[in-house]
């Protein structure tokens, strides 16, 4: 029981990471290493500023 209420924990703290717009890092990496394990992954600072322009980039012509 005690794993099941940490791995809860850990969504619902991914949760609010995504809801808030903060990337999660870590996943990103878990799935470089298996989807494309060719392709050296970014930095977390290349990753984040990724994220952001793909979140905030696309708002052309909006105030809100």
């Amino acid at each position: 029981m005690g794993q099941e209420v940490g791995q809860a924990g850990r969504y619902l703290a991914q949760s609010f990471r995504l809801m808030v717009g903060v990337p999660d890092y870590g996943t990103y990496l878990k799935h470089m290493a298996a989807t494309h394990p060719d392709q050296a992954p970014m930095s977390y600072e290349d990753f984040f500023r990724e994220r952001q322009q793909a979140r905030y980039g696309a708002r052309t012509g909006r105030c809100c």
